[in-house]
């Protein structure tokens, strides 16, 4: 089964950038449906941004225009540029496809924190 590796999450201040990145161990094309969620303190588990094989992309409305969800299938990789992050950013971001994601299966995700 395929897991995925978040990675590249730190502290930084508000307004500063971040690219996270979602390492894959197996082939991620035939997963055509990828997302990025985020989970703050004591809040749910959220969808942030989501990327499909064609191009698709959508995103949570509080991170439009601030995020940029991509893929490199030829690398099993996703990412989530980050810039101009707001303190509300602070969470522990995940990858993950719909169908694990509705089972309740997840990787370990990345801290993100947004602090002056």
């Amino acid at each position: 089964q395929v897991q995925f590796v978040e990675s590249g999450g730190r502290s930084v201040q508000p307004g500063g950038s971040l690219r996270l990145s979602c390492a894959a161990s197996g082939s991620i094309f035939s997963f055509d449906v990828m997302d990025w969620y985020r989970q703050a303190p004591g809040k749910q588990r959220e969808l942030v941004a989501t990327i499909t094989n064609n191009g698709y992309t959508n995103y949570k409305d509080s991170v439009k225009g601030r995020f940029t969800i991509s893929r490199d299938n030829a690398k099993n990789t996703v990412y989530l540029q980050m810039n101009n992050l707001k303190s509300e950013d602070t969470a522990v971001y995940y990858c993950n496809t719909p169908g694990r994601a509705a089972t309740n299966y997840w990787g370990q995700g990345t801290q993100v924190t947004v602090s002056s």
